[in-house]
């Protein structure tokens, strides 16, 4: 795989895992400010599972490419 492209599939990777963990940390310091969402946990387990995607896409580049 060229070079270039791990490069911007890591920084893409790596851009999804900071949006979903500020997430997260917004989830817990303000629950209440998150109206759409009445099982805060429940929200947070779908954001934890965005964020290991991701990061199984960053190990596997790292292991592979």
């Amino acid at each position: 795989m060229d070079e270039e492209l791990v490069k911007a599939i890591k920084k893409y990777a790596e851009g999804k895992i900071a949006l979903h963990k500020f997430n997260v940390e917004t989830y817990i310091k303000n629950p209440a400010g998150i109206g759409e969402h009445s099982d805060i946990a429940e929200a947070v387990v779908e954001e934890l599972k965005k964020i290991a995607e991701y990061d199984d896409i960053l190990n596997v580049l790292e292991i592979y490419f």
